[in-house]
């Protein structure tokens, strides 16, 4: 997703789990999105949480959560988070955060890049 989106002309910081994606946030006032999967396989939170802390602490970053397994419940995320089912195309990212008219992005990574 990374490479999909620096593409685009975002610039993109990337976060190997919820929990390094918010000591990013705080170091980091200039970032305005975050794109997340719900499922991750370190870290404290998940996809969810991570929206719902970073909405109350930061409420002004735009949110893409996606997921292939769950899809969220009523209550999971604040009204303001994008919610994508995987798969779907790179486009259809990059539209949602266009549309948030987002130039940056923390994404939450499900493992290490090489």
């Amino acid at each position: 997703m990374a490479d999909f989106l620096d593409e685009a002309g975002f610039k993109v910081l990337e976060a190997v789990d919820a929990d390094e994606a918010l000591t990013v946030l705080k170091a980091r006032p200039d970032i305005q999105a975050i794109v997340s999967d719900v499922e991750m396989p370190r870290g404290s939170m998940n996809g969810f949480e991570l929206a719902r802390a970073v909405h109350e602490q930061w409420p002004g970053i735009g949110m893409v959560i996606t997921s292939g397994r769950k899809r969220p419940g009523p209550d999971e995320l604040p009204e303001a988070v994008a919610f994508l089912s995987k798969p779907y195309l790179p486009d259809t990212v990059i539209e949602v955060i266009r549309q948030m008219a987002l130039p940056q992005v923390v994404e939450p990574q499900m493992a290490n890049r090489a």
